[in-house]
């Protein structure tokens, strides 16, 4: 744009679009600018910029006077060539890879889902983890005896009987009303109850008379003992837990260390029935399953009944806060493995996206915009926006001033004091030589009341500069 001041229709323009006969050019563009359709116009901008056209375009002739409110051929409304296709190419670049991460994102959705029926969780017989016990499940399934999850202690009890074995997974986890439960079903059942690792929290409920003694410090022991299950099976994983201590009359003791056993089996108050105390979960899991005699050990204390209740206590089993070890689980342990790999893969994809757009930072380029606007459109848009926000005053300041500017140059009046009344109505006044007029009023008078009122200032501003050229 041109001018000093705010954009707006020009005293001095050519003639052209929007011109009205028997006026001047000036008057006639003035004209056009006040009284223009009504349609697309909003609050115009007080301070114009400058901006270069393309090399090699000019203005029409007439047209790029001071105080116009032009604009150079090919900016459009001011902005730095360029703009708006960098722009249009961030927002396709944002809607690219918000669709990229939708997708990883459904992806790993959908992974995960698929993976849920096989990701159960610590010591579940239906997990093929590492830490799962499908593996030792899927034996006694072949030996016929029929496995039963179940997750809470009154399903656990009710499932209990003499062909039985039942298989507490987490003792110390129970509350005190779970633990009086299992208790029950040991002392009636007739059957085989194993404890997995009991601490002292529970061992006081579930088998009287039993104490711990710190942990085993040898993963692998040798039973050391009669019971025909450990004499079969030989050396197992049974250490590196806990172990037992007992002057219970009947306790059989194998797989000591340091003098005590980490295997100890005690006859119930029910003919046939016994408890099996196990201070090491090792010889369940999938992936020490097949080491040293851990499967035959699991298979005979699992599968001395046709039946074998498999219970993984839940939290609503839980007595809170006297799970060993729940509070030092940190947020990446509380994560189930199938969602931390898809994390993972997010993560690394988020990095190889960030990688990818990279290599496209660089310094901005401008470009030619395709379209040259002439001048002429350029102010008649710019009037019909002052028309639609009703803005008279903004209209008659910015013709007030532009012709202030280009009457000081013509009277000799320095431009820094162009719109000083003291300075300039004297010189423009002594100019004139027709029928004398209130040129203060004129040139620093009030807001038009009507947009007749703005036409009739603009008609009488275009005569005055007129007469002034012409003098």
């Amino acid at each position: 744009m041109t001018g000093p001041s705010d954009p707006a229709p020009s005293a001095a323009g050519s003639g052209g679009a929007g011109s009205v006969p028997g006026r001047s050019p000036q008057g006639a563009e003035r004209t056009a600018a006040a009284l223009s359709d009504p349609e697309n116009r909003s609050a115009p901008e007080e301070t114009p910029r400058r901006a270069p056209g393309p090399a090699g375009t000019t203005p029409p002739a007439g047209t790029a006077t001071a105080g116009t409110a032009t604009e150079a051929p090919g900016t459009g409304s001011g902005r730095a060539p360029g703009t708006g296709s960098a722009a249009g190419s961030r927002r396709r670049t944002i809607r690219r890879t918000a669709a990229v991460l939708a997708v990883l994102a459904a992806g790993a959705v959908v992974l995960a889902a698929l993976n849920s029926g096989t990701r159960h969780g610590h010591l579940d017989p239906r997990s093929a983890d590492p830490t799962g016990s499908r593996a030792v499940a899927e034996l006694l399934k072949e030996r016929g005896v029929t496995t039963r999850v179940v997750t809470t202690a009154r399903e656990a009890a009710d499932a209990t009987g003499p062909r039985t074995t039942l298989l507490v997974t987490d003792p110390d986890r129970l509350g005190a009303g779970q633990r009086s439960a299992i208790r029950s079903a040991i002392d009636l059942s007739g059957g085989r109850t194993v404890l997995l690792a009991p601490g002292d929290h529970s061992l006081s409920d579930l088998s009287p008379g039993v104490r711990t003694e710190g942990d085993a410090g040898s993963d692998d022991l040798d039973p050391r003992c009669t019971l025909p299950a450990a004499t079969s099976a030989g050396r197992a994983g049974t250490g590196g837990d806990l172990r037992y201590t007992t002057a219970l009359p009947g306790a059989t003791a194998c797989y000591p260390s340091g003098g005590h056993p980490t295997l100890l089996v005690l006859p119930t108050g029910t003919t046939g029935g016994d408890t099996v105390l196990l201070g090491s979960e090792t010889i369940l899991l999938n992936e020490s399953l097949a080491e040293q005699g851990n499967a035959s050990l699991a298979l005979q204390l699992l599968g001395s009944r046709p039946d074998l209740v498999w219970y993984l206590p839940s939290l609503a089993d839980s007595d809170p806060g006297t799970g060993p070890g729940e509070q030092d689980k940190s947020l990446l342990e509380l994560i189930p493995a199938g969602w931390s790999w898809a994390l993972l893969q997010l993560f690394l994809a988020a990095a190889l996206a960030a990688l990818w757009r990279a290599r496209r930072l660089g310094p901005l380029v401008t470009e030619k915009l395709p379209v040259a606007i002439r001048a002429s459109e350029a102010t008649e848009g710019r009037a019909r926006l002052y028309r639609k926000a009703g803005a008279r005053d903004r209209a008659a300041t910015v013709l007030r001033a532009a012709t202030r500017e280009r009457l000081a140059a013509l009277v000799g009046v320095p431009p820094t004091r162009a719109h000083e009344p003291a300075a300039l109505v004297p010189a423009v006044s002594a100019r004139l030589t027709g029928e004398p007029r209130d040129v203060a009023a004129l040139l620093f008078g009030t807001t038009p009341s009507d947009d007749a009122a703005l036409v009739a200032l603009a008609d009488h501003l275009d005569a005055l500069e007129r007469e002034v050229r012409t003098s």
